[in-house]
């Protein structure tokens, strides 16, 4: 068992769960407080309207769970805040709270190393048990998230890999092969054969036809 978690098991005298929330949106933050703060277990300790300032904060104050959004209005995202604030041994959890569901979204979250993934609609009651679920070392997903998640392994043939998404989210975004392959730091000739296989996968046989059907499907986001 986590040595965070030990004492909480004991019951009534076990401290309250310290939680940092990372969101750029005020509203959203002051929104969350007021929800959390409910729950007797809980405390917040800090607020952070930016992923940098997540990832400092975080290492100063070492909460028991961050609450992190995925895209700020900044240079860094979520992904990459989890990323280093998960690499630090002993360091809190992270529970992804955000507004996307797409697979694209999804996976950069894990692979990074989030604990969990909800989304921002999800009732007071399961942000609670997610929060508790997280501060414990267990997994806390929506239950929209499992099921693409489930759906995903199931499809594992068909399914695009995280470079393949990568690849079709730029795609998407407009940028050319030499573009992608300098963004990716891949040869264009790795750049084209992921598109192939992107085709294959989405039975598609165009950039424009592989990026409506990935969205279509919610593999990648616009």
């Amino acid at each position: 068992m986590d040595e965070r978690t030990t004492g909480r098991a004991a019951g009534a005298e076990a401290p309250p769960v310290r939680l940092l929330l990372a969101d750029d949106h005020p509203v959203v933050r002051a929104g969350l407080r007021a929800v959390l703060e409910t729950e007797p277990d809980f405390r917040v300790v800090a607020e952070a309207p930016s992923a940098e300032e997540a990832v400092r904060l975080a290492g100063e104050l070492v909460p028991d769970v961050v609450l992190m959004d995925l895209q700020f209005g900044d240079r860094m995202l979520g992904p990459e805040a989890t990323e280093r604030i998960v690499s630090v041994p002993g360091g809190p959890r992270v529970l992804v709270l955000t507004t996307y569901d797409t697979d694209a979204d999804i996976l950069n979250a894990i692979e990074a190393g989030a604990t969990g993934y909800l989304l921002k609609d999800a009732p007071p009651e399961e942000l609670a048990a997610a929060v508790r679920s997280a501060a414990a070392g267990r997994t806390a997903l929506a239950p929209a998230v499992a099921s693409r998640l489930v759906g995903r392994m199931r499809q594992r043939e068909a399914a695009l890999s995280r470079r393949e998404t990568e690849v079709l989210s730029l795609v998407a975004e407009g940028l050319s092969n030499e573009q992608i392959s300098k963004r990716l730091f891949l040869s264009q000739a790795t750049v084209k054969s992921h598109l192939a296989h992107i085709y294959t996968k989405l039975g598609v046989d165009s950039r424009t036809s592989a990026v409506a059907a990935a969205t279509s499907q919610g593999i990648i986001r616009r």
